[in-house]
């Protein structure tokens, strides 16, 4: 009996010492990819917390827990409204991250706890608030009596609207006819567009291009670059994800994407050393490195910082009157062009709107001609499934045309169910925003389908089949 009881207490140390080396191991050195858990969680909270008002227990359920990993069911996360951060920790002690408020800039992940350099890189003199009005959408937020009874009725079918819908805005004709809100969401609550910011942040590189400042055609993009075959990479191989630059996009483990939005301050510096794996414009590889790319190249050409932290405000979100918009910037003063604007669904809708409109807005022209016109047009590296302006033609399964949609659609896509239709010939926008993870197996067209088939026959089911038309070149 003495003999078992001594063997019993021995593993019973054994396993104390155990659980003391792998909690000093989770200290002193944590896995990347409970860093990755803990900044992913720490950056959704803080934003959801000080952009849109929501409660941070309820964002980290429902946001970040509910659809990922399960290991980040044993995040915890804390509050710090004196100092605007927010704190999350692996089973509240270990692998801590960070992530800072800075105002008009929304939120950043500070990775390396250097909350004095995230600071200082966000400017002192940021743009001026713009507020909304009640005028009749899109100058306001007023809907007036143009709502389509048979299309909202639509919006109200789960099967239609998709799982954790939480915003859904239909304009035709240049007016909202129909809309629908999740629970606990509104008209006036800013949601994330994840991907949907990259052809937002390519919009704003082709406001520069108006005036002049850069072209498709341009290479010797980063001074990094000059000395070998980077060199070559022209603004239309980055627009049209045809760099050949190595990227690994799989968010299911620590990698280059993960790597760069979590645990890298300065986000341009993972896709600006990444090697060639392929010749400019040989091969398609998604990569929202390439968009952080794009971000650091358009604010290098606007002149200087003070300026290019205000461009995006200026040029785009002033004269659309996006007045919800806050694009946020890295830890080291880059706008995160691949994944965080927050705007609410109607200035969602009126960026898809201003696209609609080829790049002319209050019969004002912000884009050349032609910018849009790439949007729309395919790519062969992508085999016709992406454009050659940051925007999707076939998300997701199949086509537009097997999908009995207009061939002319193209899209806004973004991760968990962000999406904004854009169909030309029916003169409908269709914006969905959620918390749709793919596993669920949702197809933006879908909601698409049933609101295309509602519409009068005189729109774009008359259309529908119609050949698609040539589109401007770049």
């Amino acid at each position: 009996m003495r003999f078992v009881l001594r063997i019993l207490k021995a593993l019973a140390l054994l396993l104390v010492l155990l659980v003391i080396t792998a909690a000093g191991w989770l200290f002193i050195r944590p896995p990347e990819l409970l860093r990755v858990g803990d900044g992913y969680a720490a950056k959704i909270v803080c934003s959801n917390v000080f952009i849109a008002g929501r409660e941070a227990e309820d964002v980290l359920h429902d946001d970040v827990q509910a659809p990922g990993n399960p290991l980040l069911r044993l995040v915890r996360v804390s509050v710090d409204r004196d100092n605007d951060r927010v704190t999350a920790r692996f089973m509240g002690l270990f692998a801590p991250s960070y992530a800072l408020y800075r105002g008009a800039f929304g939120c950043t992940s500070v990775p390396d706890g250097n909350f004095e350099a995230a600071a200082k890189a966000a400017p002192f003199d940021p743009p001026a608030k713009m507020q909304a009005n009640d005028a009749l959408w899109p100058e306001g937020e007023g809907t007036g009596n143009s709502a389509d009874g048979k299309i909202a009725a639509l919006l109200s079918d789960a099967g239609v609207a998709g799982p954790a819908m939480r915003a859904i805005v239909v304009v035709r004709n240049g007016r909202i006819v129909a809309e629908a809100y999740g629970p606990g969401f509104s008209a006036k609550t800013p949601l994330i567009g994840w991907s949907m910011t990259k052809t937002v942040n390519a919009t704003i590189l082709g406001r520069l291009m108006l005036g002049g400042k850069i072209s498709f055609d341009d290479d010797n993009l980063l001074a990094q670059w000059k000395n070998d075959a980077r060199a070559k990479i022209k603004v239309s191989d980055l627009l049209g994800m045809e760099s050949g630059l190595a990227f690994n996009e799989n968010y299911g483990d620590v990698a280059d994407v993960t790597r760069m939005l979590y645990l890298d301050p300065d986000m341009v510096s993972l896709p600006a050393n990444a090697p060639m794996e392929a010749a400019p414009g040989q091969r398609f590889r998604y990569s929202s490195g390439t968009a952080v790319l794009l971000s650091r190249i358009w604010m290098d050409r606007v002149g200087n910082a003070q300026a290019a932290f205000s461009y995006p405000h200026e040029a785009l979100f002033a004269p659309l009157g996006m007045t919800s918009a806050v694009f946020e910037l890295d830890a080291r003063g880059t706008f995160a062009g691949s994944s965080y604007l927050y705007a609410t669904a109607h200035d969602w809708a009126r960026f898809g709107q201003f696209l609609l409109q080829d790049g002319v807005w209050n019969g004002q022209r912000l884009l050349p001609e032609g910018f849009v016109g790439a949007m729309r047009t395919p790519t062969a590296a992508s085999n016709g499934r992406y454009s050659q302006g940051q925007a999707w033609l076939a998300p997701g399964r199949g086509s537009s045309a097997g999908a009995g949609l207009p061939e002319d659609t193209f899209w806004l896509t973004g991760h968990d169910g962000q999406s904004v239709a854009i169909v030309p010939s029916a003169n409908l926008v269709v914006v969905r925003l959620g918390l749709t993870p793919s596993r669920l197996d949702y197809q933006p067209q879908t909601l698409l389908k049933a609101i295309v088939t509602a519409l009068p026959q005189s729109g774009a089911q008359q259309q529908a089949g119609s050949q698609r038309q040539a589109q401007p070149q770049p």
